[in-house]
């Protein structure tokens, strides 16, 4: 079946095309890409005049819970919201009951994808066997199986010596490392940011410098060993500052963060609002400004959803008692377009965000070539 969209403002930043274009999808590639005047016949025609055509996005970040936790989603259902959600890769970032340590783990996440037939997903495997953080796991046979980065998840390494040499393994394959930024001595035990909020709500807390120590570690292990190394979720300002840093020093390092960290701060909790149980935990004001200023200058490389979808009953409880983390494939999009209103990114360069993951992790993007896949939203 071929496809003939029209009048559309088509968006791709690694071409640079800004304009009013024509495209023919034929069999799932674009086939030809014209001024708007071009003349094409096609099975059927979409007039998009006052839409942006971009490339569709890729989210970094998110738990699909299949195999392990299902009653919470499926790969199959969370494939479909994100299509949806004019995303089409999802990078499956693997979680205690949904890990990747051997090929044939990483191959049912591939026949689920392909039976389910929404959007595309991308499998990083574990750093370390049954993200223990103790016994490397074979990554030679997890890059030939398809994973296309190594990560140990929010698990813990049992030593700093661990993740070194899960570096040198990583560095050997050129597999870039996932690092989730966060001392759990430091954390142990805390809910929210701690801060003047979490002193009058009265809630454990946890301080930034959980996830700055982490950081500062793990640039020094990044500049020691040359490993390629993935920054995800930052949160605090001091992170950014290092990251930035780092980057001025040639590091080869990349960061995301969720797009609900900037837009809400730990003011948010004070009605003890399960919703806003995440981690990392909402931070300050100050917080969120250093991320916004991360992002717009390009220290902060991509924006992702941190989806964790769960049941109802997981956020009916006391604060402290309910799961961490929220659904968020279908707002991905629209507070990156928000962000787009509020002057933090030009339209392009929100575009670009949601596009680079593809040219820093695994080299397959869409670009507005003929034969090239057709994976684009529209908005």
């Amino acid at each position: 079946m071929s496809l003939l969209i029209r009048n559309a403002r088509v968006i791709d930043p690694a071409s640079g095309l800004d304009g009013q274009r024509t495209l023919l999808i034929d069999g799932g590639r674009i086939t030809a890409l014209a001024e708007t005047s071009a003349a094409f016949a096609a099975d059927e025609t979409i007039d998009a005049k006052g839409l942006w055509v971009f490339p569709g996005a890729v989210d970094l970040a998110a738990c699909l819970r299949e195999p392990g936790l299902d009653h919470k989603a499926t790969l199959a259902s969370e494939t479909f919201a994100a299509a949806a959600s004019g995303i089409t890769t999802l990078c499956y970032q693997p979680e205690p009951n949904a890990n990747f340590d051997n090929a044939a783990q990483v191959k049912l996440i591939h026949d689920l994808n392909r039976r389910a037939h929404y959007a595309h997903v991308e499998v990083l495997g574990n750093l370390t066997q049954g993200l223990k953080g103790e016994q490397l796991s074979n990554m030679a046979s997890l890059k030939r199986a398809g994973c296309v980065g190594m990560s140990n998840g929010r698990q813990p390494f049992h030593s700093l010596q661990t993740l070194r040499r899960a570096m040198e393994y990583a560095a050997t394959h050129d597999l870039t490392v996932f690092i989730y930024p966060l001392e759990h001595a430091l954390a142990a035990g805390g809910f929210m940011h701690e801060g003047e909020v979490s002193a009058r709500l009265g809630l454990p807390s946890m301080p930034s410098a959980a996830e700055t120590v982490a950081v500062a570690q793990t640039l020094a292990l990044a500049s020691h060993t040359g490993a390629k190394v993935h920054f995800c979720r930052l949160s605090a300002r001091l992170s950014v500052r290092l990251i930035r840093q780092a980057k001025e020093s040639d590091l080869d390092i990349t960061a995301d963060v969720a797009a609900h960290q900037l837009f809400l701060t730990d003011m948010d909790v004070s009605d003890f609002n399960p919703l806003c149980h995440v981690m990392p935990p909402l931070r300050s004001a100050r917080d969120l400004d250093a991320l916004r200023e991360g992002l717009a200058d390009g220290t902060i490389d991509a924006i992702c959803s941190d989806h964790q979808p769960h049941e109802v009953d997981a956020k009916l409880a006391p604060f402290q008692q309910t799961e961490p983390g929220i659904s968020a494939l279908e707002t991905l999009l629209p507070l990156t377009l928000r962000l787009v209103e509020e002057g933090v990114l030009s339209l392009p360069e929100a575009s670009q965000n949601h596009r680079q993951p593809r040219q820093y992790y695994w080299q397959r993007g869409w670009a507005n070539q003929r034969g090239c896949s057709s994976g684009f939203g529209a908005v």
